[in-house]
């Protein structure tokens, strides 16, 4: 449309163009005659044809866009009848899902409704029930007061009594008996935890911590580290102080010496031997020498580590490097260098605790079993070879008691001694430190269990925290809480006479009641 005005506007402009020429021409034709009239007529022609021409033109852009528009209008026409369908097929299947859900309503309501009457039935057998089983109770404890010429009450007391005195004896006998471990140490008893603990760990022990196994590249090797008529072998033995067993396992050799440190410099040197390729008595001395070296040099760092670590200063240097030479053995699968700075760190804390001297407390904790760098070279138990040990080396002599004094003999005297002794014990003995056969502890365990089957009203037993505790589960028709006391003190009882277990096993018995309904 506002094309069509534009086209007016100019054809309107044109015919006053027309007019104004016409009378310019019409003044000239006065002026000049009857040829400007004509040229006027011509100009009029022409004007008058090309306003035709216009309007032609715009009528029939007007048409098209008519067309177009009334074309526009008729899509949007049809895009909005086809979202009213979609709208209406929409509102259709909610009312069809809403009817649906109705009728589901309806059907549930009914169900709960004849839930509901059920229940109320089976209530009200419940409750004659129920009053049925109070006046059986009521007339057997009746018949029972009748037998026993006791009251309920009496027998209560009474139970209460038997319990009481037995609680009493227990504790008695535990506080004997915590009096007694405390103020002896039999030798007796200490060489029974010695040998049981020889027993139980030295077949594992000798089979993984007295041998190395080296990868070999190929079983070529094997030949050319045996030598010619064997003597490499027997270079490399001289020279380390092992036993080097070649057999046919495949593409490795073993290493068999119970000198940690020795077992050590052979791996060295022989995996620097494989590496290298030159294999002879001359170049065996060579690289024994510097694997000595090497492991000297570990040892040292080792040693000043531990050191550093529990803040200690002015310890001898060869004190340093025996301490660092603890990193290649072992008690009972625990590492005695560590064992050592974890007693170190333990007896400190009871010396502040105590008010004692904690750096000494550290430095004689860290010392305590420097005697096991050499016990296997000397003869002497280690306490007093390490004793002697830092006596020779200018350590107090404090620290050299408390050395001597750390498995009871002598008898710990002085605050430190016993510092010592309980911190050394501590790291020992806790939970996880030193291993137990896998086979006994599993046997342990499934002892305990089967102890607590054996009693009236246990349903199951479980042996928890590596057997220091047994969790025992009784029926609860069957066992009464006083019962539940007794139990628990007959079980201990008899864990104690037929069980063999290390520390205290606590006997937990749990009665409960369980009541569960569903959600529906």
């Amino acid at each position: 449309m506002d094309q069509l005005i534009y086209i007016l506007v100019a054809l309107a402009a044109g015919i006053g163009a027309g007019v104004l020429l016409g009378r310019a021409l019409g003044g000239g034709a006065r002026a000049g005659g009857a040829l400007a009239d004509e040229e006027a007529a011509k100009v009029r022609a022409a004007a008058a044809a090309e306003v035709a021409e216009i309007k032609k033109a715009a009528e029939v852009e007007g048409k098209e866009l008519a067309f177009k528009l009334k074309a526009d209008v008729d899509a949007e026409l049809r895009d909005r009848r086809a979202e009213l369908a979609k709208q209406e097929e929409a509102l259709a299947a909610k009312e069809r899902e809403v009817e649906r859900a109705r009728k589901d309503a309806d059907r549930r309501a009914a169900e709960v409704e004849k839930k509901e009457r059920s229940a109320d039935g089976k209530a009200k057998q419940v409750d004659a029930a129920l009053e049925r089983a109070e006046a059986a109770q009521a007339t057997a404890k009746q018949k029972l007061e009748e037998i026993a010429q006791l009251t309920v009450e009496q027998a209560k007391k009474r139970l209460e009594d038997e319990v009481r005195a037995e609680a009493e004896l227990a504790a008695a006998a535990e506080i004997k008996k915590i009096e007694e471990a405390a103020a002896e140490q039999a030798s007796t008893v200490a060489r029974t935890i010695v040998a049981t603990a020889i027993q139980r760990y030295a077949s594992e022990f000798v089979g993984e911590r007295t041998v190395s196994v080296i990868p070999l590249p190929s079983d070529d090797l094997k030949g050319r580290l045996i030598g010619r008529e064997g003597r490499n072998v027997r270079a490399l033995e001289a020279a380390t102080g092992i036993d080097l067993i070649i057999d046919d396992t495949a593409e490795s050799i073993t290493i068999s010496c119970f000198h940690p440190v020795r077992r050590e410099i052979a791996r060295l040197a022989i995996s620097a031997l494989v590496a290298d390729g030159r294999i002879h008595p001359t170049r065996i001395e060579e690289v024994v020498r510097k694997a000595e070296k090497d492991v000297d040099k570990v040892c040292k760092e080792a040693g000043e580590q531990a050191v550093f670590d529990l803040g200690l200063h002015r310890v001898h240097p060869e004190l340093v490097r025996l301490l660092g030479t603890l990193r290649f053995r072992s008690a009972a699968a625990q590492n005695l260098l560590a064992h050592s700075v974890e007693v170190g760190y333990l007896a400190g804390l009871m010396a502040a605790e105590l008010g004692g001297n904690v750096k000494l407390a550290r430095r004689a904790g860290l010392l305590h079993d420097i005697g096991k760098a050499v016990d296997h070279e000397q003869e002497g138990d280690h306490a007093a070879v390490g004793a002697e040990l830092a006596r020779k080396y200018g350590e107090s002599p404090k620290v050299v008691a408390a050395i001597a004094a750390h498995h009871g003999a002598p008898a710990p005297q002085a605050l430190l001694d016993h510092v010592v002794d309980a911190a050394n014990q501590l790291s020992a003995a806790r939970p996880g430190a030193r291993r137990e056969t896998l086979a006994s502890y599993i046997k342990r365990l499934d002892d305990l269990e089967a102890i607590c089957g054996t009693f009236d009203g246990v349903t199951k037993a479980f042996a928890l925290q590596a057997g220091r505790e047994v969790r025992v589960i009784v029926e609860n028709s069957r066992v009464d809480d006083a019962q539940a006391m007794v139990l628990s003190r007959q079980i201990a009882k008899k864990i104690e006479h037929e069980a063999t277990y290390p520390g205290q096993v606590r006997v937990v018995v749990v009665r409960e009641t369980r009541a569960s309904e569903y959600a529906r």
